[in-house]
Formats: C-alpha cells, structure tokens, sequence
C-alpha cells in the first residue's frame, strides 16, 4: 500500500472536495503589532461560542473602545452581563484544551488552529471560542494576552510602540538612500531595497504596492515618501504568523531578549544546553538594526531571518555527516545503487553516456552497472543489449570512475559488471581496470572462517566488483559459468506461462577467462535458488540479482524468509526491462524486506528517485544507511507486510501542521492561468505497509506568495527507522493539478519545532527562495515525549496493556538467566504506562494538548503559582532527584488537580530511574 504519487510531473484528479481559505488573501492588511490585534478586536469579529451538550452559538464580539471588557452579542443576558471585565481574565488558551472543548460532541469537527479559549474569574471559567480562520484566531489570542499584561496602561505602550525599533531600523535605511535630504526617493531604488531585503519579493509585486498607495491617496508622480516607504514595507516583509509566534514567548514585547530567545529555543526547537551567550551569538547573526544588536533584543525581522535560516531547516545538520555506525558487516546497510548508469534517457532507444556516471557518483551512489560487449578495434563498449541504445568505450567508464568513484564518499564502491564479452576482449577489461584502478580494486579473497561481509570501515577507499567467477577447481585460463543477462532472462520468464517456477528458465552459458574471474573477491554473482537452499549452502560473498517481479513476489509471500536472508547476503533488485521509459520501481518495497542494492534510473526523475534521494541523506550522503536492528539481529523476527505495531518497537505520533508558504513558482509550461497559483500541500508518509498514509490541506486561491494554510496533521509512525516524509505542492487546476515543488525526508531526520522546508524541483534543483513553514512534534501513542527503541517483543494483556514478553531461545543457560527478568519488566511496563498516562492529563490540566512538552506545561502553568498579591500558592523543590511541587496555604481547586496529577507523573518515573539504575 503506497500513497499516491503527487511528485512524477503527471497530472491528478483529486480525491477531496475543494475548499477555500479566506485567511490572508493578498488584497487584506497584514497585521505586524499589537496596534493591529486591537483595532481589529475593536472593531469586532463574529466567532462561534461553544457549549457543553454541542451547544454553538454565532455570536458578534468587540473589545470596548476603552479596552476594559470583552463584549458579545445578540445575547439573551442584560448587555452589562453579557461581557468580561479584561481585569478577570487569568489566560487565554490556543487550541481545543479546556473540558468544555474535549466533552463537546462535534468537537472533531473543530479546527485545533481556530479554536481558543479566555479563562477567566477565580472559578477559572471558561469562554470557549472558534474563529473562521487561524488568522482571526491568532489576532483575538494576542489581543487579549496583550491587554492581561498591561492592563490600564495598554494605550501608554501601542503609543510607545509606534516609535520601535523596527520602524527606526527602516527610517535609517530610507535616510541612507535619501542622501540628500530631500525627504523622497525614486520608486526604482524602493523597490531595490526592499527587494534586497526580502529577495523572494517579485519586482512587480512591491511596484504594484506602492503604486496601489498612490492611487489611495491620489498622488501624482512615483517618489516615494519615508511614511510611505516604511508603510509598504511593514505590508511586504511582515509575516503574521511568524509575528504572533514571537508575542508568544516575548511577553508581549515587539521583540524577543536573550531569555525569552533561551526559552523558545528549549521549548519549542528542543535546543540542549541553551545559554544567554548562544541566544546572543544567534541575535548577532540575525538581527538587522543596529539597536537591536546592542541592546541583545531580535526583532521580528532578526527573527524571521532566524527561522529562514539553515540553523532552522527541517532536516537534522548531525545527519549531514556520517553518523551512523559504519563497522557492521556491508549486508547491514541499504546501499545507493544505480541501474543501467550508462543511460542518460530510456533504456530502449536513449543515448549512453559517460555523464550518467559523473552524475550517479556525485549524487553518492555506491553500486553502478557495467553492461559490457565486444566492440570494434578489440575495445569493449557498453550499452544495453538486444536495444538500440548507444555504446560507449568502457575504457572511457573507467577512466571516470577512477576519477570519481569517492567524490562524495570514501566508502566502497561497487561495479555491477555484466559481461557479454569474447575471451579476446575481456583480458583487454582486465588490462583498462587493472592499470586505471590499480590498488583501489579489492581482490583479497574471503575468509571462509568468517560469516559475514566486511564493513564499509574496513573497505574503505576500495572497488569491489561484482560479477561471475569461476568455481576454485578450475584449473585451466578460462571456464565455463552461467550467463548473467538481465534483459534476455527477463524477457524469457516473461515468456513463461508458470511464474511459480522461475527456475525453469533455459540457462545460457558462457566462457569467463580467469584473469577477470580473480578480480571478483566478496560479491560473487549466483543464481538464487530458493531460501531454504541458500540457508544451507550460500556462502556469505555471494551475491544473487532478483528482477523487480520476482522480488515483489518474494516479498509478498516469504517476507520473513527474504528479510533472514538478507542479514547475512546482499540481495541486489533491479527494475524490470519491461520498464522501456527507464520509469522506476519503489524502493520501499524492497527496503522493507532488507535488500541493499535496490538499482534506480537515477536519469528519470520523479517520486520514486525522490524517495531514493531523500533515504540516503541520512548519513552524511555517504551511499550507506544502516538498516534498523530488527532487519539485523540473529534472533529478532520481522515480517514486511505487517499492517500493524512492530514487535519490539514503539510506534510514535508524528505531528505535523502546514503553517504557511512562501514564494512559490508558477508550474514549469503552465500558462493557462497567467501567473495565477492557486496552491495545497500534500503531506505523504512512505514506509512498511502500515506507515503509508496521505494527508492534504485546503487549496489556498490566488496566493502562491505567502499562503497560509494553518491545517494539523497526525500520523501514527509504526517503523520509524524505515519511514519517509514526503511534502508535496501542488497546483489546483480543475484541468489537472500541477507540481510545484517537494521535499522528501527519513522520519529519523526531522527536526522538532518551528521548521522550513526548502523546496525542491522535479529533477531536484533547490527552488529559490520556496518554502513551506511547518511545526513538527513527535509523541509516543498516549502523548508523552519520544521514546527509546526497544529491543523485546510486544502482545498484548489484559486491559489491552502492552507487555514485554521474552521469546525462549532453547538456548538453557540463556533461557535461564532471562527467565527472572519477566516479572520487573512487567512492573516498569506498568511505572512507565502510568506515568505517561499522568503525563495527558497533567497537559490537559495546563491547558495544552498532547503534542506539547514538560517544560511547555511547566511555562504555561506557573503564572498560576502566584496569588493576586504576588505571594506564592505553589512553590516547586528542586532539591529531590526529580522537581515535586508544594502547595502553600489555601488554593483554587483547580491548582490543587494540577499539584496532584504532576505527582503522579513525578513518582513513577522517579521510582522507574531508580529501577532502571538498580539493573544496570
């Protein structure tokens, strides 16, 4: 089961019904300040009231002029009642997160990014809201936090802050372009520095906005004003979404200080060993103003920077290096391999060239394929045989692989030789790799006392080359072997009415002379047989090739047979020759079952080569990923096609929210609509059978500039070390939709937090400055923080608690000694299960759901820690092991539910950290 591919240029039909988002269309005033959120409230909004019983009233609400109280109406109340003094209001909650909320019947059918709540009293009541769009709620949300923080001086601080730090910064830039004081400049050289500032700006955009002004205010002419110019600018470069962020963690400032910078980072980007002195060196780097710089304060724009920047990128800079364990046997990696390198177009009538391998290497690929015959002047030449695709001199693919084969990686490289050749022209093959390759060419034969393969470690720098090789009781120069002739063999069995019997195929035979036979060391080619025969006699340096249909069919019937064999021997899988557009097959359904060498058509792009790409970022780009220790481990078991939890693994809630995009190009020949984007965003989840999912946001019309999408995904994440993040953008076309641009990441690379994914072309060029805003949050299946692997089976106990339970080896003195350790795994299955169940609900008590972390809990609970006076009504000891909280005097109720359940969150797991201390 794959998602559909939203990626091969192709058109599709849609299997949603279209929906329209009104939040931010281009022609409404972005909001940039505090200033902004209160006029907008005060002129009013409708919002829909909710209710226990689902009870929802449309209701038309405004902030006061004097903002003292939050009015609404029609209301049957008396108008004096039917309000809150803003004095009352104790917080303001985002999201679905108060028991009006989570008991309401239709509460499924409510936006988490439209809904909030106003808490208020000293019941700690609950006004429970939902906006028509997360824009309206963001506005409402910051509005109200504003005015709880400054109260009756709320008017003393927008009047203050009309003369901020931004606006000063974009007055001197005005004044540095203005150099003669005449109080204007050219609309050429507003456009220019705007432009510099926000480089994905289109020229005609900032054009059109400032002649826009100009008619508003009938003004002849093209100079540009300084009122004038900061006006367009704080319209262009201001990200809403991106403001309404930073008021969340600055207190309301219109700038974030080296605290409030350490608590964001720690919070919500999952940054370690945060300090002032890292939040000053990111202000440094980020921060525009002068002012900004001096006094430790980031400003939106230094901000917005920050978050654009690589330091913010969704992919994991740890995984931009090699960072996996690289001295496993070379069975235990997925390695980047390339099928038919030679090709450049389709493998029936393309050209070949030597380019198709410049460009497989530099890409780190780490298998390529030789299909090599007798050419004139005794040169061999490669090409596809039975085609009419072009040759090209294999001493010339030589040559470039010498140069090239550890461009991108020191880790070995390995040559699929396939050889059609006479006797005569092979000695020449042995004689060009020999004296171009020279000690690179590995040719120590294998250990026979040993059981598996070298590691990548050990071969580093080395070719290994894969092909026929004659049996060891050959003695004469030349002998006789199978023929290896993927596209003849494939075209027989294709042939073949039985295909329970591929084996009944006629084998070719041919003469293989000894001199290329020595060459071959550690990936012998065989002809598989069946699993239970190459269990038996299979040595581990042999190597068997499986066509695509073959080894889908093995995949489908023997997965557990075909992921065993694969720990030990490498399994290369190849795209069957049906295949004459040079399409290529998914990776994934030969990854799942543990084949390494799984050959793509690197020259046709499309989702399948995005996955391919997207799969070997995750180590450095070297060409080798290690696969996950079930696929590795002697005594562990796993089946392919499960639709299910794995055993031993614990399956994690990936949460993810479409925020916003930003810049996004009109799709490659689509012209129909002018420049016109109408964009939505396809979120895919690649991986075993029970990971592939697809989710997808509204279309966004007439906005590919800055859309906001505001729409929460969540995907349950089986096998994370084998899952793939796929961001598809397309464009809505009722003809057919266009791509736009993706970006395809392993699970293991993401990173948490606010994130932007750089997107990317169809043939995989980074697209400049197109991007998608995104939240990321990964939970364990009842919301508490992301777990370590296991390594033990899982079924299932009474209550439907999950129990580690220990497979009998019929090893005695192994059994024995594991024997014991059933009981306390059953008892920190049940610390640990309780805690995490105390961990929901202490969310839910602080007013946030399950994607948030402790310390998001601990920051949104502890202004409740002080009573109106200041005096403290929970004070936390930090000198136990783990923080407890004590309660002072007499308090609310509800504070007293909060103390409760986080003491059933801190025993366990502080009774569980001295269980596990006891047994290690």
């Amino acid at each position: 089961v794959h998602p559909p591919s939203h990626g091969d240029g192709t058109k599709q039909k849609r299997e949603r019904k279209k929906t329209v988002s009104f939040s931010s269309m281009p022609t409404e005033k972005k909001i940039s300040s505090a200033s902004d959120c209160i006029n907008s409230m005060v002129e009013g909004s409708e919002l829909k009231k909710v209710r226990s019983n689902s009870r929802i009233y449309h209701r038309y609400f405004l902030l006061d002029a004097d903002m003292q109280s939050l009015r609404w109406e029609p209301s049957k109340k008396d108008s004096e009642k039917a309000k809150i003094d803003i004095k009352s209001i104790k917080e303001v909650r985002t999201g679905k997160n108060t028991d009006i909320f989570r008991s309401n019947g239709i509460s499924d059918q409510i936006s988490e990014d439209c809904a909030f709540s106003v808490i208020y009293g000293e019941n700690y009541e609950s006004l429970d809201l939902v906006a028509n769009s997360a824009d309206v709620a963001n506005i409402w949300v910051t509005g109200l936090r504003y005015l709880i923080s400054y109260g009756k001086h709320t008017l003393d601080m927008l009047e203050s802050s009309q003369d901020n730090m931004r606006t000063s910064w974009v007055s001197q830039m005005f004044s540095e372009i203005d150099v003669d004081n005449l109080g204007h400049i050219t609309l050429c050289n507003a456009v220019q520095c705007i432009r510099n500032l926000n480089p994905g700006l289109k020229t005609s955009k900032i054009e059109l906005k400032f002649k826009e002004l100009h008619k508003s205010k009938d003004k002849a002419g093209t100079e540009v004003t300084k009122e004038e110019f900061i006006e367009v600018f704080h319209e262009l470069c201001t990200r809403p979404e991106i403001y309404f962020l930073l008021v969340q963690f600055s207190s309301n400032k219109e700038f974030l200080d080296t605290k409030d910078l350490m608590m964001f980072l720690e919070a919500e980007q999952g940054v370690a060993h945060i300090n002032e002195e890292i939040s000053l060196e990111i202000i440094h780097k980020y921060e525009p103003s002068k002012e900004g710089q001096e006094k430790g304060w980031l400003s939106i724009d230094g901000f917005t920077n920050y978050l654009m920047s690589p330091d913010c990128y969704i992919f994991d800079p740890e995984h931009k290096k090699v960072c996996q364990d690289m001295k496993q046997p070379l069975s235990h990696y997925f390695i980047n391999s390339s099928h038919n390198t030679y090709l450049i177009e389709d493998q029936f009538r393309g050209p070949s060239d030597i380019t198709g391998y410049i460009r497989a290497l530099k890409m780190g690929c780490r298998s390529v394929e030789l299909d090599v015959w007798d050419g004139p002047d005794n040169e061999p030449v490669i090409y596809t045989g039975h085609t009419m695709t072009s040759q090209i001199v294999f001493r010339s693919v030589i040559d470039i692989i010498n140069k090239y084969a550890f461009f991108a990686s020191e880790y070995p490289l390995i040559l699929c030789l396939e050889n059609h050749c006479s006797i005569k022209q092979q000695k020449v093959m042995v004689q060009h790799m020999k004296k171009l390759l020279g000690d690179k060419l590995y040719t120590t034969s294998p250990n026979v006392e040993e059981s598996y393969l070298p590691s990548p470690d050990v071969l580093k720098g080395k070719i290994l080359i894969k092909a026929k090789k004659l049996s060891s009781n050959c003695s004469g120069v030349e002998g006789d072997v199978t023929d290896e002739d993927e596209g003849a063999e494939m075209s027989q069995r294709m042939g073949k009415e039985n295909m329970e019997q591929p084996n009944n195929v006629p084998v070719k035979r041919f003469q293989l002379c000894k001199e290329l036979s020595e060459l071959v060391s550690i990936c012998k080619s065989v002809q598989f047989k069946e699993f239970q025969v190459s269990f038996q006699v299979q040595k581990y340096w042999e190597v068997c090739s499986f066509n695509e249909v073959l080894a889908s069919k093995y995949a489908n019937e023997n997965p557990g047979d075909f992921v065993n064999y694969n720990k030990r021997f490498l399994a290369r899988v190849f795209p069957s020759p049906m295949r004459i557009d040079s399409s290529n097959m998914n990776p994934q359904d030969f990854w799942k079952c543990g084949c390494q060498i799984v050959a793509m058509n690197f020259q046709t792009p499309g989702l399948m080569m995005d996955l391919n790409i997207g799969w070997f970022r995750q180590n450095g780009n070297c060409g080798y990923v290690l696969r996950p220790a079930i696929m590795r481990e002697e005594v562990s078991f796993f089946s392919a096609n499960t639709k299910d939890s794995v055993p031993g693994v614990s399956p994690q809630l990936l949460h993810i929210k479409i925020i916003s995009g930003q810049n996004f190009p009109k799709p490659k020949g689509s012209g129909a609509k002018g420049d016109v984007v109408d964009p939505y965003v396809y979120v895919e989840i690649h991986g075993i059978p029970a990971d592939c999912a697809e989710q997808r946001t509204k279309t966004v019309h007439q906005n590919g500039d800055a859309p906001i999408f505001d729409e929460s995904f969540e995907f349950q994440i089986n096998l994370p070390e084998l899952a793939m993040v796929r961001f598809v953008v397309l464009d809505d076309d009722y003809i057919g939709d266009e791509f736009i641009g993706q970006y395809t990441i392993p699970f293991e690379c993401l990173q948490t937090g606010y994130r932007h994914v750089p997107l990317q072309s169809l043939t995989g060029e980074v697209l400049a400055h197109a991007s998608l805003f995104v939240h990321v949050a990964i939970t364990n299946r009842r919301g508490g923080g992301k777990p370590h692997k296991r390594g033990l089976s899982v079924r299932k106990g009474k209550k439907s608690r999950e129990y580690a339970s220990l497979r009998t080896l019929w090893i005695k003195t192994v059994d024995e000694v594991f024997k014991n350790a059933q009981p306390p795994i059953r008892d920190a299955t049940d610390l640990r299960e309780n805690m995490q169940n105390a961990v929901v609900s202490f969310k839910e008590l602080c007013g946030l759901s399950s994607v948030a972390n402790l310390m998001q809990c601990m920051l949104a609970v502890s202004p409740r820690f002080l009573g109106p006076d200041n005096t403290p009504l929970v004070v936390l000891n930090l000198s136990e092991q783990y923080p407890t909280m004590e309660l002072q005097g007499i308090v609310p109720e509800v504070l007293k539910k909060i103390v409760t359940t986080y003491d059933m969150v801190s025993c366990p797991l502080s009774v569980y950290i001295a269980w596990v201390r006891e047994i290690s």
